[in-house]
């Protein structure tokens, strides 16, 4: 296995002697979970080319399109829950994650080992801690509802019931990860190694979330070029890299993806320009070499080419996003 493949643009590695303990092993299996809800768009897109990077690594990856969870969340149920799953496959094959495992959390949770696990835990764990560790995710958490603390213990016993040696996600799930390193021992399970990648700052800026109710926020992956080139001229762009949008989709999306960056603009701002790794795109930008407009063609025009293919792939597919 690839171990530095596997950190690639990870912000955090619980534990990093755990990580490379397991590397020499040869064989690991790496999960990540959804909520099944709004449009699948770049922020999404972060999490897929990670889990392509632990693929490729040769780490085993199960994707768990949490149906259940999405519900307990309160964030919408019945038919319509199940239709999106459907469309969230779609998506993720489309961006080419096609050998990952797809699971379906109603597929399992309901079993009664399963939910043995649950309550054991729910025996364990106060409100206080399950609250927490839910602070990032839930919805309304200032008015939480009982589901909303059942969750964090049904995602804990995922990682046991898919057999994951690797948590992954994105920073918002740092609290439901620790609290799993805590609790899993006492179900006889070992503490998962949790690896976790950066959000993708909302392209209003990072004082705005990204989120699927507001577009201005979000790029989908079936976005057409002309809203992609729209969107990304449009998004906050401050001259440093930090809460930077534009610099955070060519970190995270366009160098893991084409491992350069061609610029281009009149010879008289300085010509056509080509960066080998984000580094050195960073740094020009950092040292005012590179203006934020024509950061922001280049990497609109980049973005734009790298999902024209999985927009193509989910036409064909005939699968769209479902009504509410």
């Amino acid at each position: 296995m690839d171990e530095a493949l596997i950190r690639r643009n990870s912000v955090e590695v619980v534990t990093d002697p755990e990580l490379s303990e397991l590397v020499a092993t040869g064989s690991a299996t790496a999960y990540c979970g959804y909520e099944t809800s709004g449009p699948v768009h770049i922020g999404h897109m972060v999490t897929v080319t990670k889990l392509l990077d632990l693929l490729e690594a040769g780490v085993g990856v199960k994707v768990l399109f949490a149906d259940v969870h999405t519900r307990l969340n309160r964030k919408g149920g019945g038919e319509w829950v199940d239709s999106m799953v459907e469309y969230w496959k779609a998506c993720f094959r489309a961006m080419g994650l096609e050998k990952a495992e797809f699971v379906k959390g109603s597929s399992f949770q309901f079993e009664q080992e399963y939910m043995e696990d649950v309550l054991s835990l729910a025996l364990s764990t106060t409100m206080n801690r399950a609250l927490r560790s839910m602070q990032e995710v839930a919805r309304d958490i200032d008015n939480a509802h009982v589901s909303q603390v059942i969750y964090p213990l049904m995602q804990i016993v995922d990682i046991k019931a898919l057999g994951a040696d690797i948590a992954y996600g994105g920073l918002e799930q740092r609290k439901i990860h620790m609290l799993a390193r805590e609790a899993l021992p006492e179900l006889g399970y070992k503490k998962p190694i949790c690896l976790h990648t950066p959000l993708l700052c909302s392209l209003q800026g990072p004082e705005s979330k990204m989120s699927s109710s507001d577009p201005r926020t979000i790029i989908a992956i079936d976005e057409e070029e002309a809203g992609i080139m729209k969107k990304v001229n449009s998004a906050y762009c401050p001259k440093e890299s930090e809460g930077n949008p534009v610099i955070d989709i060519a970190r995270l999306l366009i160098f893991p993806r084409t491992g350069k960056m061609e610029v281009r603009r009149p010879e008289k701002f300085g010509g056509d320009v080509s960066y080998d790794s984000f580094e050195a795109l960073e740094s020009a930008y950092a040292a005012g070499q590179l203006h934020p407009a024509d950061l922001k063609k280049s990497v609109g025009a980049h973005l734009a080419k790298i999902l024209a293919p999985v927009r193509e792939k989910l036409l064909a597919s005939g699968v769209n996003i479902p009504k509410e």
